[in-house]
């Protein structure tokens, strides 16, 4: 148990004043920081730091042992936050490519004018991260620990913790860059860690740990019912104690408050407009193909034969432990990763918890099928699982189905769910309920394949198992599963078909939407691995096949079939670098360079890191 939990639970045991204090003391600057950057008001942010630890001492005996505070308050002081406001900020995502830096760990000097930047939208970003992503992030930048401590707070080692804050950074980064902030991971890292955490006002401390202790001895509720109450015992307290007198905030300053939000939100409507107007003209192809689509949805499906999906034949299992010195050049050679025994596994997850990625992690090292059973019993409504499950071929027709509904409703704005179903439907002879799927697929802009997550859960597991860093990286590029690649190529080619059948029955218009969401499945699969972004050319390269040549297509008056010429030249150059990177330079890269070359993968693609190892190695 940390020290954190320790005073905790000293004071939840002994009603120690001293010991809430002094969790008080360690914390009420990230708290009150979080605060304030979320309503950029002082007095209010005062307010919500009392909040949050009025529910701290109400919820001091029912927190696990394994919480990290840290990341337990940030989270809360968020939840308390949004309550707190009235108004709600509405921000347009703004969808544009970020100038990407060549070298990875590039340094970028820290300017007042970037935090300006970034600290209105921290708190979102770190609310998109995974508990364990957030609390790493919390640990290491906000609390300034070593990645020793960070790895000590989670239960992992060293290098699983470094591993883990860089991929967390690397997620904020993208997170900003979508929004219009770009830099570089180092330059995140350092403005974050020399701005995140302001010194709160001097007397809160002691006015929060007088209110909270008085205040949160209360009945246990749900953390949202807590964050109304202490708001509520706040806006009393403020009138009727002296206690608090200092952080007073009355009818007139609630006024000022949402004056200012709203002056503040017409600010960021003017400055998004620009970028809104930009959208709109780069959606415009979109929207008209998703109304092709929308008028399918009052069609019948032609009668359509489908061919049956290719087999996929089974991975081989290899139960032979090898040393760090060998994984790389065995994996080089015949592509088997070593699995873990059950004891491994069971290490791992007794370290980590059983929860629904680990489990499904721990499922892939081992091959044990019972493991995947657990969490399809244990966690039915986690949209992980239930991907997996519904791509399970030892599952018969009838169960598919139910795990499709399932991952439908588990992740209702996740387009893969639908392109799956609608796949289903074609192969059981349910053309018009298929259509019904690809209307809706096309009416999503997210597309997610947990492929990352899985990669990282599955490198955890080696690295937990004594694998080195490099050999675990390897293992989790080369070895996590895609079973969806398969299933999704033969989508494509339905849709090819479903679109011939509309085109001989004189609708041509629904069979150019058809081939149109065909191009969209296609470039949905744009991804930095190598073998997606190929079957994602493959589809659209059939669906451009399917279509008149002459055709114009896009807005800048090119033809289909330069469409086709670009899609074929594209494969030609990544086949040609990623030959010579497997034939030349792969098997002489060093374990440190294959750590660079794994994370310059994941953030770069695989064709720039394979052309980052070339240079390297053509210049020795």
């Amino acid at each position: 148990m940390n020290d954190d939990l320790t005073l905790l639970r000293e004071y939840a045991r002994s009603n120690s004043e001293e010991a809430f204090a002094s969790l008080v003391s360690r914390h009420v600057n990230l708290v009150y920081s979080v605060a304030l950057r979320q309503v950029r008001d002082p007095h209010l942010a005062e307010e919500i730091t009392q909040a949050v630890f009025i529910i701290l001492v109400r919820k001091a005996d029912s927190l696990g042992d394994k919480t990290i505070l840290p990341g337990w308050l940030c989270r809360t002081a968020r939840y308390a936050s949004a309550n707190a406001l009235t108004i709600q900020r509405r921000r347009q995502q703004r969808e544009q490519e970020a100038y990407m830096q060549s070298v990875l760990n590039e340094a970028e000097p820290m300017h007042e004018e970037t935090w300006n930047q970034i600290a209105p939208l921290l708190d979102g970003a770190m609310d998109q991260l995974g508990q364990k992503d957030h609390d790493a992030l919390v640990l290491r930048f906000f609390e300034n620990k070593t990645f020793a401590e960070v790895g000590a707070n989670l239960g992992a080692s060293e290098d699983a913790a470094k591993m883990r804050v860089n991929r967390a950074l690397e997620k904020l980064r993208k997170f900003f860059t979508k929004r219009g902030v770009t830099l570089s991971s180092v330059a995140l890292a350092g403005t974050i860690s020399a701005n995140s955490v302001q010194a709160a006002p001097v007397a809160l401390a002691k006015s929060v740990t007088a209110v909270a202790i008085v205040k949160g001895a209360a009945a246990s509720a749900s953390t949202l019912t807590l964050i109304k109450g202490a708001l509520k015992i706040m806006a009393w307290t403020k009138v009727k104690t002296l206690i608090v007198s200092t952080i007073v905030v009355g009818l007139t300053t609630v006024s000022v408050i949402q004056h200012q939000a709203q002056t503040k939100l017409r600010e960021q409507n003017a400055l998004l407009q620009q970028q809104i107007t930009q959208l709109q003209s780069d959606n415009a192809n979109l929207s008209k193909n998703v109304a092709r689509a929308e008028r399918m949805t009052h069609l019948s499906a032609p009668p359509t034969r489908f061919a049956a999906p290719p087999t996929t034949p089974s991975t081989e299992t290899n139960s032979n432990n090898l040393q760090s010195t060998n994984l790389i050049a065995k994996l080089l050679k015949d592509g088997k990763a070593p699995m873990l025994t059950h004891e491994q596994v069971e290490a791992y997850l007794k370290a980590n918890g059983r929860n629904a990625a680990n489990l499904l992690a721990a499922f892939q090292a081992s091959g044990d099928p019972t493991l995947l059973k657990e969490a399809m019993d244990k966690y039915p409504n986690d949209p992980q699982v239930d991907f997996r499950a519904a791509m399970d071929k030892d599952l018969s027709p009838e169960q598919q189905r139910q795990w499709l509904n399932t991952f439908e409703q588990s992740a209702p704005d996740n387009a893969l769910a639908n392109y799956l179903s609608a796949l289903n439907y074609f192969q059981s002879g349910q053309n018009d309920l298929a259509v019904q799927e690809l209307n809706a697929a096309a009416g999503k802009s997210q597309f997610q394949d947990y492929f990352q997550n899985s990669q990282e859960t599955l490198e955890e597991a080696y690295l937990a198992a004594g694998y080195s860093v490099a050999d675990a990286e390897m293992i989790g590029s080369t070895q996590v599963q895609i079973p969806q690649l398969s299933a999704l190529k033969q989508l494509g080619q339905n849709m090819v078909s479903l679109a011939n059948s509309y085109q001989q029955a004189g609708d041509s218009t629904s069979a150019q939407a058809v081939l149109q969401m065909a191009v969209n499945l296609g470039q949905n699969l744009n991804d930095p691995f190598l073998i997606t972004s190929l079957v994602g050319m493959a589809i659209e390269r059939n669906a451009f096949s399917a279509m008149d040549p002459g055709g114009s297509y896009g807005s800048a008056g090119q033809t289909v079939q330069d469409q086709l010429n670009q899609l074929a030249q594209q494969k030609t150059a990544m086949m040609s670098v990623n030959d010579q990177f497997y034939n030349s330079v792969a098997p002489m890269m060093s374990e440190q360079d294959w750590i660079s070359y794994e994370q310059r993968r994941t953030i770069f693609g695989e064709t720039a890191a394979e052309q980052w190892a070339i240079g390297k190695y053509g210049q020795k």
